[in-house]
């Protein structure tokens, strides 16, 4: 298999870094997590529901918000990503906020840590949507105590099957594109390069891991939402379809 994605993600997230800081920074001002492009709260969406505290990896942590909000809710977060770029604006927060934990540089297929030293895992995008599932969640589920969590969300893969290649063009209501063989996705205009596969691909994925799925959520934005800066997709599609979707799976005794 080609890690090709690897090194571009790598470059593509650190020419992309600036422009996430001041979305970074009011994330971690904000004590009430708020999910995905249209900021559902979590009293909404239940994304930590499974989380009691202890030790935490944040996969793909971009600017470590998520592990900010988790060491203010007494857990213990370690944020790994693939870019340096993202990790400065990291560290810079943590002296802003006064919020610190350990960032590593790093990939979430090939993490630095030991079996089973986490009580909980989550990827918000990042890993979810950046990594090879084949190769993410296997690590995932290997770090993860028995009994621990991993909760992830990313684009749904109904949207997959109906974005368009050009990013300033709106998810369209009819498929464009097979859910057969869906996995590696690239643009002609981006050179990121993603990952999405199907839920039954999924679902045999996770159970190869010894994860048991607890939850699939599927996010809708209330219709008092307001667009957002992302132009893939509009609310009169998310209104009618999980534009996003989250899963809370636990990892076997």
């Amino acid at each position: 298999m080609s890690y090709d994605y690897i090194t571009s993600n790598r470059e593509v997230w650190n020419q992309w870094a600036k422009n996430y800081v001041a979305a970074g920074q009011k994330a971690w001002a904000n004590d009430q997590p708020l999910w995905g492009i249209y900021g559902i709260p979590e009293s909404e969406v239940g994304l930590l529901k499974s989380f009691h505290g202890g030790d935490v990896v944040e996969l793909g942590c971009g600017t470590a918000y998520i592990s900010a909000w988790l060491a203010r809710r007494n857990g213990r977060p370690v944020g790994i990503d693939n870019s340096p770029a993202q990790l400065k604006t990291a560290a810079r927060f943590q002296e802003q906020f006064e919020v610190r934990f350990p960032l590593i540089h790093g990939d979430a297929e090939q993490l630095p840590f030991k079996d089973e030293s986490f009580d909980f895992a989550i990827s918000e995008y990042g890993a979810a949507i950046w990594c090879d599932p084949y190769q993410w969640i296997p690590e995932a589920a290997r770090v993860l105590r028995p009994g621990g969590h991993l909760a992830f969300l990313g684009n749904s893969a109904l949207l997959m099957l109906c974005v368009s290649d050009d990013d300033e063009t709106p998810a369209k209501e009819s498929l464009l594109r097979p859910q057969l063989g869906m996995h590696r996705f690239e643009w002609p205009d981006d050179p990121g390069i993603q990952f999405h596969i199907s839920h039954g691909e999924l679902i045999d994925l996770l159970r190869s891991c010894q994860l048991e799925i607890i939850e699939l959520i599927e996010l809708y934005p209330p219709a008092d939402t307001e667009e957002t800066e992302y132009a893939f997709v509009n609310l009169e599609w998310a209104q009618k379809w999980p534009y996003e979707e989250a899963w809370i799976v636990r990892k076997t005794d």
